[in-house]
């Protein structure tokens, strides 16, 4: 998938003021939207980590309830809100991948020495990724000491949530409807990922559901399955997911237990309050 990042070479005097020619302000349905957009996220910001609920949200922006439904939508999808409960709306990944608060680690940091618990144990490399809308993206790897690496994901891949182990298991995480809308959103691109379709995503979800944690093979890269599970904040709620990849002959079942529990056992020992 692009990515897709700011483009910082913005020429100020080609962007046009949105005035009428006697200095109005031209209020037009774009404008609007992302106006009434802002006032939900900014609600949602000042909400802190408690949220708020759609009726608090029609009360803080003066918003009626449908139009309150449908910019969380978008906001759900893009990463910018995410769901805490069945009821709340919090500030989601995407925000923390923009602008991490002051003298605290980003989310790269926190991970980097669950990583390296994970690989010297494996020998495997480990990788941890975070959600964007229906997107995962890699943000951080360690190489380990087998001889053979699987390092197809780098630092900065973005796929579909799911293809991978990493992005199944914080796929799994997340409440129905988010992981529904997950699924419909990458519906067309999921084929180009070793036939992957919306069914057999929902498959592997409900398996890792079950499970605890995922593994997938064969979909990101051929010739290679993976284990992950998710990593949840100090509310509980999943906001990134950590996994171990490596070739087929290496991964038995019994092996994918055991570094399901190695990542299991680095969590809770180096973030055990959650990150």
């Amino acid at each position: 998938m692009p990515s897709r990042s700011a483009n910082l070479n913005v020429h100020l005097p080609d962007v046009l003021p949105c005035t009428s020619p006697d200095g109005e302000p031209v209020d037009d349905p774009g404008s609007r939207t992302l106006r009434r957009g802002l006032q939900v996220l900014d609600a949602v910001l000042a909400s802190g980590r408690d949220g708020l609920r759609v009726i608090d949200l029609c009360r803080a922006t003066g918003l009626e309830r449908a139009t309150v439904y449908r910019l969380l939508a978008t906001l759900l999808d893009s990463g910018y809100v995410a769901q805490r409960g069945r009821f709340r709306y919090v500030a989601g990944p995407r925000l923390a991948a923009i602008a991490t608060p002051a003298g605290l680690p980003n989310m790269a940091v926190r991970l980097a020495p669950v990583l390296e618990r994970v690989s010297r144990a494996c020998g495997d490399a480990a990788f941890a990724i975070v959600r964007e809308g229906p997107t995962s993206h890699c943000i951080a790897r360690h190489v380990g000491t087998h001889p053979v690496q699987i390092l197809v994901i780098q630092v900065g891949t973005r796929q579909p949530l799911g293809v991978g182990a990493a992005g199944l298991a914080l796929l799994a995480a997340l409440p129905d409807s988010e992981m529904q809308t997950c699924i419909a959103a990458n519906a067309k691109e999921l084929p180009s990922y070793g036939g992957m379709t919306p069914e057999r995503l929902e498959i592997l979800v409900r398996a890792t559901r079950e499970r605890g944690w995922s593994v997938v093979g064969n979909h990101a890269t051929q010739g290679v399955l993976a284990a992950g599970m998710a990593v949840r904040n100090a509310e509980g709620a999943p906001v990134a997911a950590i996994s171990v990849a490596s070739t087929l002959d290496r991964m038995p079942r019994e092996r994918q237990q055991l570094i399901a529990r190695w990542m299991r056992e680095a969590l809770a020992a180096l973030l055990p309050g959650g990150v």
